[in-house]
């Protein structure tokens, strides 16, 4: 089982590795065109801590980011399916929305949220916010593969 030290430690490190990652996205227009390199990465442990981390100069667009970030982490933390999935299984009624006590107009429905397992034991739920969907993904998931190797 995972100590909470470690925990925090791992969630530290995807924190960094996010960072070092925001940076390259400025050569990429479809990215940073959509915010403008403002974006915010959140994340929510099983036992509902919240990390998170803001990029960008303006405070009130970070906040905006930020916002949608923990929607997308929370919406996950709460389902436990990636956000955009869980909509699609409440549209085909494959799930009841009510079952998770999220109103329909309150579902996120954009990509960029994800449950990842740390180990058997651990799982953390992962908003970020404004790049594309499958960059928001992406970038979460390479920091996170990237955190578990260094820290093994």
């Amino acid at each position: 089982m995972m100590t909470k030290e470690k925990l925090q430690e791992i969630i530290h490190q995807i924190i960094e590795n996010v960072a070092t990652q925001v940076p390259s996205y400025k050569t990429s227009e479809r990215d940073w065109n959509n915010s403008g390199g403002h974006v915010a990465l959140c994340i929510i442990d099983d036992d509902g801590n919240i990390y998170g981390k803001i990029w960008g100069e303006d405070k009130v667009k970070g906040r905006k980011y930020f916002d949608i970030a923990y929607r997308k982490a929370s919406q996950v933390w709460i389902t436990g399916y990636k956000t955009g999935e869980f909509e699609k299984l409440v549209f085909a009624e494959k799930v009841d929305h009510h079952d998770f006590g999220i109103a329909l107009p309150d579902l996120i429905g954009w990509d960029g949220g994800q449950p990842i397992q740390l180990d058997e034991e651990t799982r953390i739920c992962c908003g970020f916010s404004g790049f594309t969907g499958a960059t928001d993904l992406a970038i979460v998931k390479k920091g996170v593969d990237e955190a578990i190797s260094l820290i093994k």
